[in-house]
């Protein structure tokens, strides 16, 4: 069971591939002779669904083996570690000692640690690239940890200073890949936009997707988020003039009023990305712009609020990851005075994510009558008989023929818009696939 992130759930398909050759997988709720959780630690209610979830496997298995790792593990491994139920702890980045602990038998208490200080690691171990369970797209880790200090935030404690994977090493996992037959591959981090920074000699982030772009190795490469600061004008040009880097970008902005940028610890302004955005619309018309936001912040005043829900139906975005603040011990925030109740964060979260859809809509239906190259993830829906999939600009998109063309980019022409997804008829049939999984076209 994995809880939080991308990173995670990268993780979590790494240790799975490395076992599913020697151990079969049952789903999480079923009896097993090993349960392993990957934990966020994010907020404590991410703690407390860990601490669950150890409860819930023992009631399942009562003489299964119990692991939990991730961030929690990371951050709290000696709380961990005194939970009834709980075999071993392994910290971020101990995939061996993971895999040393799964072929012990189950020992009596107390449990086996397996941590390191994460604040003394330097460079990223490569343990090999993964799609994620649901995804036709495979998710590259290029970057790890993060040198900001945002009041909210646990995660540096968890993974350390920001370090990068070297770009020969990037150019490898993604030939690999591309040998395998995927056709997209999204790069991701924790702090994706501190690529480089630390690697000899320094390098950036828009650097390396050049070189990947001009490669010729995959035909579509996707970015996760990135922090305002760090989305440069070369980037911006880069996407504009590329065939293969697609047009969308998930910028965080977290606020949408300056006095909580500031509490937050943000390094920008309402006005900065305000214009990053503008400017990011002006170069790439038909980019997807999505954000993260947080709601019901210590001290978000309702007035401030309202400037915030302003602020952002003003803003040429397509989509909304909205949170409602939750307090994460251990950060500056949680000691912040004028915490929000429950109920009111709640409600703020419900109309922030209502304009969200709304934007999402709008922009979803300003591309019906329009020719867009789909990727083509999940099965045929069984009531409908409809495949998905998601367009180079991230619009999720219904295919209403048949044909089976997983992991296939299809033309589609769109003529509708309904329950979240538009939908449309492919116009031809994907090149045939080459003899190494790919396509002839590559």
């Amino acid at each position: 069971m994995t809880l939080g992130c991308k990173i995670n759930q990268y993780d979590s398909a790494v240790i799975q591939s490395r076992l599913e050759e020697a151990h079969s997988f049952v789903p999480f709720g079923e009896p097993a002779d090993c349960y392993i959780i990957n934990a966020c630690t994010v907020t404590d209610r991410a703690d407390w669904e860990a601490r669950q979830l150890v409860r819930r496997a023992k009631r399942l298995s009562p003489a299964a083996k119990v692991m939990v790792t991730g961030c929690y593990a990371q951050v709290n491994p000696d709380e961990v570690a005194r939970l009834p139920g709980v075999d071993y702890v392994v910290g971020l980045n101990r995939l061996d000692d993971l895999l040393g602990f799964i072929g012990r038998p189950a020992e009596n208490r107390p449990a086996r640690v397996a941590v390191s200080d994460v604040q003394r690691e330097r460079g990223v171990p490569v343990l090999g690239t993964r799609a994620l369970p649901g995804h036709t797209r495979a998710f590259l880790k290029i970057q790890e940890g993060c040198n900001y200090s945002c009041t909210y935030c646990i995660i540096p404690a968890a993974r350390g200073l920001s370090r990068s994977v070297a770009p020969y090493e990037v150019f490898e996992q993604v030939r690999q890949l591309a040998d395998a037959g995927y056709q997209e591959i999204v790069l991701t981090g924790i702090h994706l936009g501190g690529y480089g920074q630390d690697l000899t000699p320094k390098t950036d982030l828009t650097a390396l997707v050049e070189g990947l772009a001009a490669s010729g190795l995959i035909p579509r490469l996707r970015l996760s988020s990135l922090d305002p600061r760090e989305v440069p004008d070369r980037l911006l040009d880069l996407i504009a003039g590329s065939k293969v880097i697609c047009p969308h970008l998930h910028i965080c902005a977290q606020a949408g009023d300056d006095d909580i940028l500031r509490r937050m610890r943000r390094n920008y302004d309402t006005v900065y990305y305000r214009e990053l955005l503008f400017k990011a619309r002006e170069r790439l018309p038909a980019a997807a712009l999505g954000s993260d936001i947080i709601v019901g912040f210590p001290g978000e005043t309702d007035a401030a609020f309202e400037r915030s829900v302003e602020y952002f139906a003003a803003l040429p975005l397509t989509y909304f990851h909205v949170f409602p603040y939750s307090e994460r011990r251990g950060t500056l925030a949680a000691a912040l005075p004028d915490q929000m109740a429950g109920r009111v964060k709640k409600a703020r979260a419900r109309r922030m994510r209502e304009l969200g859809a709304r934007k999402k809509e709008a922009f979803c239906r300003s591309f019906v009558g329009a020719e867009l190259s789909v990727l083509v993830e999940a099965k045929a829906d069984p009531a409908s008989g409809c495949r998905r999939g998601f367009s180079e600009n991230y619009l999720p998109v219904a295919l209403r023929r048949g044909e089976n063309w997983h992991n296939r980019v299809v033309k589609v022409r769109l003529d509708g818009f309904a329950g979240g997804w538009l939908s449309g008829r492919a116009l031809d049939r994907p090149p045939p696939r080459s003899a190494n999984g790919g396509t002839a076209s590559r």
